[in-house]
């Protein structure tokens, strides 16, 4: 079974009035460019130890500290995303490393190994294996709970 129903995919399609590939693709496109700041804002999230407008559960002196435009390439072609940024300078990003320009395949493997029922840790493991990337389980919970809805 894939990620979506079929009732999704209509939905999607639907919604996004899809008629040819290229909307499609089109649609994708858009869709992976939201997927990606999603998680970026949930590695800040991990990074601070507060979601954002929370500030009942802020115990840091550090904060947001607005974002900086960066263009990435994909499969689905180059895409502008805004990578966000702590007061303190000491956010650094994973999923979208600094100086990095290609994001060919990690949310990918995520959302799929999250699909499958594998673990956090096993997801980690993973990451870190085939990618070089070393995440937290906290991170990977905080990146499927903002993009799996």
């Amino acid at each position: 079974m894939g990620l979506w129903t079929k009732e999704q995919l209509r939905a999607f399609i639907k919604e996004n009035k899809l008629v040819t590939a290229q909307d499609a693709q089109n649609a994708l496109k858009d869709l992976f460019a939201e997927t990606i700041q999603e998680m970026l804002e949930a590695e800040l999230d991990t990074h601070l130890g507060y979601e954002k407008h929370d500030i009942q559960a802020k115990t840091t002196p550090n904060s947001r500290n607005g974002k900086t435009k960066k263009t990435v390439v994909s499969e689905y072609g180059e895409q502008e995303i805004d990578v966000p940024r702590d007061r303190l300078g000491e956010f650094e990003p994973v999923v979208v490393k600094k100086h990095q320009k290609n994001v060919t395949g990690i949310e990918d493997q995520i959302i799929a190994l999250y699909a499958k029922g594998v673990s956090t840790r096993e997801i980690q493991d993973h990451l870190q294996n085939l990618y070089g990337i070393e995440v937290s389980p906290t991170l990977i919970s905080n990146v499927t709970n903002k993009i799996v809805p």
